[in-house]
């Protein structure tokens, strides 16, 4: 009954506001500077309850790549990746190993989240692109569709500027065989900009068996006026990588620098291809977004009876077209928006354990409106239903696999929040609201019952928040829940013979609070940091009332910044995670935790007109510590040790 109630209540606000929004005919687009409702919008609507990380931010703690951007920075908690690679898997809201597949990242309109078990390959966006990130925690399949339950990460790169051209060359070296070299330049002609970037790392990584080389390149074409925007981009990654394997506890005690496999390797490559388009049509404002994906992963792992080699290919496209009417009425400021998503993706595996070809359609169209009233409250509310669709069909012709099936799957979506000023500089906001996540094609071709796909998680989300901002402190503080109906995960005691499949669980809880803030210490020092404790438990069921896996109840991390006038400046960061269960432990029987810990970093760096030199050293005190680990006191996969490392920036 709610979805229907609030397509009405938006239909009416929607005639109600059609006659007032004549006013913003003559607004300039770069005048917008946040992306809420996946528009640029006014900044007066920007997220409720959202975190942001502005390209300064970026560039002051000495950050490399997106998503050590989103982990030092943004608070949001990562586990190392299993491959060497810097994406890490990043973890809102506590959803442990299906972290990723409940967490929708989402690059200048285009999906990046995959439809495998895999994370986001985010080393392919150029750092220096980035204008700034939006972390939305919580419930977002309004507007995000599936797999949005944890929150969205919203990446937005740079628009062109009114400078005629600008570049950076930057070079870094440092411990366990660290080397990185990259650039980048962008040119502006009147209302034409052309934009590149090129980068390399190779590193040793910590372990042995472990070393990770990549190269990456991105490009674009834009014209822009007054009103209009259009452009085409590409963005494209090699990935190679050696993989260590997994270790005991007793090994990780004795050397956690050991690799189990010697010769296992693979690689990833990534092609991005991107068309966009937005503009004023009198009172609409439209925006599209047209992307093609290609992305090819091989791996070879050697056993007893000699080498196995895989290659996986898959293809996604995705259309993307909305409209927005944004205006001002009875001293109200409002924005509707509407849109839909078009996804196409395919996968092809070539291995001796399977031969997939998978394929997944969806369609979905949503409708979201915001109010924003008059007055020295400040009050808002939005309202918001999405209607996806989802066509899936996979066959495998090698014996014993659970990957032949076909299935049409239908998920609806809403949310309602509200915020409001019960006093100068301190807001007052909730959320409530339905998410979804269909189990992507890994996740069904092993299912406890063969070839019979799982049925989609379905996630009832509450979030109730404060804030306080004034010119020298702003604090967040959030507590939140959801309610889960067939969360999908792995159970390792499901499955025929107890082998483990993947699996919809009893129904679950997560439900936490967290804390953000940031202060202006000095003139020179500001200090930040992130708090979240969750505790993610089954409410019925064998397991009713135990924990889930691989979530650690608490996390918090800190940074101190030092910015004088002078051209030093200096960053130290520390982040402290609590322990949690081994992967395994359903019944929450073993007899041992994943042990908390706490790792430092730190950064000095020095300007010399357009230069800028530092230093930088991760895990400063060598913490021996792991995030990964799928088996009681086994199945471990070590994190970094200390690394230190020099670099060199120049700016053009």
């Amino acid at each position: 009954m709610a979805p229907r109630a609030l397509v009405s209540a938006i239909s009416l606000c929607f005639i109600a506001a059609a006659p007032a929004f004549a006013q913003t005919n003559g607004m300039m687009l770069d005048q917008i500077v946040v992306t809420g409702s996946r528009f640029n919008s006014d900044p007066a609507l920007q997220p409720i309850g959202a975190t942001v990380i502005t390209a300064d931010e970026i560039r002051r703690a000495g950050i490399s790549d997106v998503n050590q951007a989103i982990r030092k920075i943004g608070g949001v908690y990562g586990r190392q990746s299993l491959t060497g690679s810097p994406d890490f898997t990043l973890d809102l809201r506590g959803f442990g190993a299906t972290a990723s597949q409940n967490t929708v990242v989402v690059l200048d309109g285009v999906r990046l989240s995959e439809n495998e078990l895999t994370d986001p390959v985010l080393a392919s966006i150029p750092i220096d692109s980035v204008e700034r990130i939006e972390i939305t925690r919580g419930g977002s399949s309004v507007l995000y569709g599936d797999g949005a339950t944890g929150g969205v990460i919203n990446i937005v790169t740079k628009r062109p500027g009114k400078q005629a051209g600008r570049g950076t060359v930057f070079a870094e070296v440092g411990q366990l065989g660290q080397r990185e070299v990259r650039g980048s330049v962008a040119q502006t002609w009147n209302n034409v900009t052309l934009d590149a970037a090129v980068g390399k790392q190779e590193t040793d990584n910590y372990r042995d068996n472990n070393e990770y080389k990549q190269t990456n390149f991105g490009g674009g074409a834009q014209w822009h006026d007054k009103n209009v925007r259009a452009g085409v981009r590409i963005d494209s990654t090699r990935q190679d990588s050696r993989f260590p394997g997994s270790i005991t506890l007793a090994q990780f005690e004795d050397n956690p620098r050991q690799a189990k496999t010697l010769k296992d390797f693979g690689s990833v490559d990534s092609d991005r291809y991107t068309a966009f388009a937005e503009g004023r049509l009198g009172t609409i404002d439209l925006a599209a977004e047209l992307s093609h994906r290609e992305k090819t992963a091989k791996s070879t792992y050697f056993g007893s009876s000699g080498p196995s080699a895989s290659e996986r290919k898959t293809k996604q496209n995705q259309f993307s077209p909305r409209l927005r009417h944004l205006g001002q009425f009875g001293g109200m400021l409002n924005e509707i928006v509407a849109g839909a998503d078009f996804i196409k993706w395919d996968l092809a595996v070539d291995a001796s354990y399977s031969q997939a070809k998978a394929k997944q359609k969806s369609q979905a169209f949503y409708v979201r409106d915001e109010l924003k009233f008059a007055g020295p409250q400040n009050f808002r509310v939005a309202a918001g239903v999405r209607h996806e669709t989802f066509d899936k069909d996979s066959v495998d012709p090698v014996p014993f696999t659970a990957a032949t099936y076909k299935i049409k799957q239908n998920f609806n979506a809403w949310d309602v929040q509200g915020s409001f000023d019960v006093v100068p500089q301190v807001n007052l906001y909730a959320k409530a609201g339905q998410s979804y996540r269909v189990a992507n094609a890994d996740e069904n071709g092993y299912t406890p019952v063969e070839n019979k796909p799982l049925q989609g998680q379905t996630s009832h989300d509450l979030e109730l928040g404060a804030s306080y901002n004034n010119s020298i402190v702003k604090l967040d503080a959030r507590v939140f829940r959801h309610k889960l109906t067939n969360e999908i995960y792995y159970d390792p005691t499901a499955g025929a013979f107890g082998f483990g499949a993947n699996t919809n669980l009893d129904p679950t809880k997560h439900q936490g609070f967290e804390l953000d803030a940031m202060a202006n210490i000095a003139a020179d020092w500001r200090i930040s940091g992130h708090y979240q404790h969750v505790k993610a438990t089954f409410t019925e069921g064998v397991n009713s009332g135990k924990e889930l896996t691989l979530i650690p109840k608490n996390t918090l991390s800190a940074r101190l910044s030092w910015v004088p006038k002078d051209g030093q400046s200096a960053d130290f960061g520390a982040q402290w995670v609590d322990s949690q269960r081994y992967g395994s432990d359903f019944a929450n029987t073993c007899n041992a935790k994943v042990p908390s810990f706490t790792t430092f970093d730190a950064r000095y760096a020095r300007k010399f007109g357009a230069w800028e030199m530092a230093v930088n050293a991760l895990n400063l005190t060598d913490k021996q510590y792991f995030t990964n680990a799928f088996s009681c006191k086994g199945g471990i996969y070590p994190s970094n040790g200390r690394q230190m490392k020099l670099s060199a920036r120049y700016d053009f």
